[in-house]
C-alpha cells in the first residue's frame, strides 16, 4: 500500500469535508436503532429503511426481545419498506437472537474489535459491510466501511485498480486515515452523497468537486 494511494485518499476527503461539511452520520437514536438500519439498509435506499424503522417505533417493537419473540410474518410486514421483507425479517431475528444471547450491547462492546468483528460475521445475514457498519456507527469503533459507492470513487480516481477485496480497499482507508473514528465515519458519508450527487454510475461530472482528478473525466475529454 503506497504513500500515494494515502495521499490521494487523504485529499480526498479533505476536497469533500470542504464541498459538503460535516455529515453527523448515522442516523438512529439509540446503537441498537443503528445497528438494525444497518441490516434493513442492504440492497435498498435509506428513504425505505426510515419507514420501516418508523414502522417498528409506531409497534413499540424497536427492541432485541420484542422482534425475537414476535411471529416472522409481522416482522415482515413491520419492515417491508426496506424491501426483501421476508429475507430481512429472518435475518433481523437472528441477528437479535445473537444479541441477547451475547448479552447485549454493554457486554459486546468490552470486547476487542477484532474478535467483535469476527463475532458479527458469524452472525446469519451479516456480511463485511453491514459488519462495520454496526462495527462503526453502532460501537464507534476504528473500521471503515467498504460499499460500492466506495469503490466507483476509488476505482475513477486511480487509487485502487479494481481486483482488491473487501479487507484489501478497507485497510487501505484505515491506515490512510490513521485509524480516527471520526475520520472514517465522515469520510464514508461524504463519499455517499457525493455519490448520490455527481460520481454516479452516469456521473454528473460538471457538479463534481474532484473531476480534475478522475479517471472518468479524463477518459471522456480524451474521445471527445
Amino acid at each position: 500500500m503506497s504513500v500515494r494511494q494515502h495521499k490521494a485518499i487523504q485529499r480526498t476527503y479533505q476536497d469533500l469535508y470542504h464541498r459538503y461539511g460535516p455529515q453527523h452520520w448515522w442516523p438512529g437514536d439509540t446503537p441498537f436503532e443503528i445497528m438494525v438500519g444497518a441490516i434493513l439498509t442492504q440492497n435498498t435506499a435509506w428513504t425505505n429503511v426510515e419507514k420501516a424503522i418508523h414502522n417498528l417505533k409506531q409497534a413499540g417493537c424497536l427492541d432485541p426481545e420484542s422482534i425475537v419473540s414476535m411471529p416472522i410474518h409481522r416482522l415482515a410486514e413491520l419492515i417491508r419498506p426496506s424491501g426483501y421483507f421476508n429475507v430481512k425479517a429472518g435475518r433481523l431475528t437472528h441477528y437479535c437472537q445473537w444479541y441477547l444471547e451475547n448479552g447485549g450491547y454493554e457486554q459486546l462492546k468490552a470486547l476487542k474489535t477484532q474478535f467483535l468483528r469476527q463475532r458479527l460475521l458469524s452472525v446469519h445475514g451479516v456480511g463485511p459491510e453491514t459488519a462495520d457498519d454496526i462495527l462503526l456507527y453502532g460501537f464507534r469503533r476504528r473500521v471503515f466501511v467498504v460499499d460500492a459507492y466506495t469503490r466507483r470513487l476509488f476505482l475513477r480516481l486511480g487509487i485502487i485498480e479494481g481486483e482488491e477485496d473487501y479487507d484489501g480497499v478497507r485497510v487501505l482507508a484505515e491506515e490512510a486515515l490513521k485509524r480516527s473514528v471520526k475520520d472514517m465515519n465522515e469520510l464514508h458519508a461524504l463519499i455517499v452523497i457525493h455519490a448520490k450527487n455527481s460520481c454516479r454510475v452516469r456521473p454528473l461530472c460538471e457538479t463534481c468537486c474532484i473531476r480534475r482528478r478522475c479517471r472518468f473525466q479524463a477518459d471522456q475529454a480524451a474521445n471527445s
